[in-house]
């Protein structure tokens, strides 16, 4: 590693390291570790959740498939942008009005069942380790090509997933919600600071998004085959001819690209590191309008990531002769692994020190969802299984403690899966590793927690035993359509297989209605309701209602006191 980029990344692990001090939670409740005291601002929350929510997948992984694939690659950024406007329309609001600490807590509290509760914290650790292994993934990448040697005898592959990991879970334990908050903000307005440079720098020398993909597209689109050599890629919205760049088909059929939208935008909803974040804001005004700044974020990211994969695509094959070091990372031109998109582009234009910000950039997008995804695997494990199950009579710091414990155990599971995947392995089965198994966590939270989610906010009559019932269908049915499409051949029953929320989230939503209805709903589902959907004047007179009742039966004490006494 270079000076330039060992500085640049020492001065943002330096700074994330004092942000997190500064901004630790200052008492040792629950509420202090896990919802930073519910007092998060507007603004402070949209970066935070842009910071959780843009991870590797989105930094490296949506450019790495638009490089890889073209228009079949911007589908990413697509589905992952649209994700919010369900939250936006059917979740935000409710869902803090209501409180708790997590997806599981508002389900087993709504649908009044622990039950449901348990089989929801096994869903969320399913999604969380799917969504762990692939930051994991991304940051072995980037120290790869940022630092390029190990400690310790490791490889630099592996070097990357432990420093990463490991930095990331002491400063999660440390600073609990509010400090991992303030850091996220901050990761994420450095992540989009680098885009915006490297976006930037590659406009002002003279890129041009509309003539490059006219450019890209006069041409058979190539890639890496298993045994290194550049093969076409066949379309698969019409067999026998060859994929283009600027067209569709170059890695996905019809309904693989509807299917890959609806996964995306399906499974956002049900992400527990995003969702666990609208339990922080102080109303559920204040949720929705943290969503909307959210969107607007969204918007503008993934329109950067998707014209710089464009570039990377025009503009590496050209400078492979002016820039030595690109021989041992392309193949005629071509990178050997996709995810290596925006640091080469940083290193053409900025030499070291601009390998130094992408790359920075990257380990920010993997160190902050890593983060969030450990504080929801924390809430989870130590606030709905330890404090209510193992040991209920719990102290706050047995709780916290509970929590910091669990999110040392889920890094550790998540960097050992991370070091068996090598991505270079996979680039002929998919655009981007990166991208594509963060697709598998949106799949199976899609499919298994959204549809629950959204009835029980929106449909009265939903029960625990349809709750639990329509999550065991959602997640089974998911699980098992991905893994049979890891060994299909192709065609439609591959895209179905490989983006099963299609069919798995309706068979959900179905399951769950029709228990429900053969079964009994929780007792208390109207004030639930009010609640959640309410409006002010609602809520404002249920609380006065309260005080009267509160305040008729003090008064009734009162009178049986003195009478005692008379």
């Amino acid at each position: 590693m270079t000076g330039p980029s060992a500085l640049i990344l020492a001065a943002v692990l330096v700074l994330l390291t004092v942000v997190a001090v500064v901004m630790r939670p200052r008492g040792a409740s629950t509420v202090d570790f896990y919802l930073a005291g519910q007092r998060v601002g507007i603004a402070t929350n949209a970066w935070a959740i842009c910071g959780d929510y843009f991870s590797a997948a989105s930094f490296l992984g949506v450019a790495a498939a638009v490089y890889a694939t073209g228009l079949d690659g911007a589908w990413y950024a697509v589905g992952f942008a649209a994700g919010f406007v369900p939250v936006l329309l059917f979740v935000a609001a409710p869902l803090r009005r209501f409180g708790e600490f997590s997806i599981p807590d508002f389900l087993g509290r709504r649908l009044g069942s622990e039950k449901v509760r348990l089989v929801a914290v096994g869903v969320v650790q399913l999604v969380i380790l799917s969504y762990l292994v692939p930051q994991a993934v991304g940051s072995g990448i980037t120290w790869e090509l940022l630092v390029g040697s190990g400690i310790l005898g490791l490889s630099p592959y592996a070097t990357g997933i432990l420093v990463s990991t490991a930095v990331v879970t002491g400063l999660v334990a440390f600073g609990g919600m509010r400090g991992t908050t303030w850091t996220q903000a901050v990761q994420f307005l450095l992540l989009l600071g680098a885009l915006v440079w490297l976006a930037a720098t590659v406009l002002g020398e003279g890129f041009h998004y509309g003539d490059a993909v006219s450019d890209l597209s006069t041409a058979p689109l190539v890639n890496p085959a298993d045994d290194g050599v550049l093969a076409t890629e066949q379309n698969a919205l019409h067999p026998g001819d060859a994929a283009v760049f600027g067209q569709p088909g170059a890695r996905y059929g019809g309904l693989g690209q509807f299917a890959l939208i609806v996964t995306l935008a399906m499974g956002t909803a049900g992400l527990p590191h995003v969702m666990n974040r609208y339990f922080t804001s102080p109303t559920g005004a204040a949720a929705r309008t943290t969503t909307v700044w959210v969107l607007c974020l969204a918007g503008l990211f993934y329109s950067l990531a998707v014209m710089l994969g464009t570039a990377a695509r025009e503009i590496v094959p050209t400078a492979v002769a002016d820039h030595p070091w690109l021989a041992e990372l392309t193949v005629d031109g071509v990178l050997l692994v996709p995810e290596h998109a925006l640091p080469v582009l940083g290193r053409i234009y900025g030499g070291d020190a601009g390998l130094g910000v992408v790359a920075a950039g990257a380990l920010i997008a993997v160190m902050s969802t890593i983060a969030g995804l450990l504080l929801a695997a924390a809430a989870s494990w130590g606030h709905d299984v330890y404090e209510r199950h193992i040991n209920p009579r719990a102290t706050q710091r047995q709780a916290v403690l509970a929590g910091r414990i669990t999110t040392l155990l889920t890094a550790c599971a998540a960097a050992c899966l991370g070091l068996a995947l090598r991505p270079e392995t996979f680039v002929a089965a998919t655009p981007s590793i990166v991208a594509t198994m963060v697709t598998w966590a949106f799949a199976v939270a899609g499919s298994a927690l959204t549809p629950v989610f959204l009835l029980a906010i929106w449909w009265p009559r939903t029960t625990a035993r349809g709750a639990v019932s329509g999550m065991l269908t959602g997640m089974t049915v998911a699980v098992g359509m991905l893994a049979a499409g890891l060994f299909a051949d192709g065609g439609l029953l591959r895209d179905a297989l490989v983006t099963p929320t299609l069919v798995a989230a309706p068979l959900a939503a179905a399951v769950t209605v029709l228990v429900s209805l053969r079964t009994t709903p929780p007792p208390d589902v109207e004030k639930s309701w009010v609640i959640m959907h309410g409006t002010a004047a609602d809520r404002h007179a249920e609380r006065l209602a309260r005080l009267v009742v509160a305040e008729n039966r003090r008064r009734r004490g009162a009178r049986r006191t003195r009478r005692a006494r008379g």
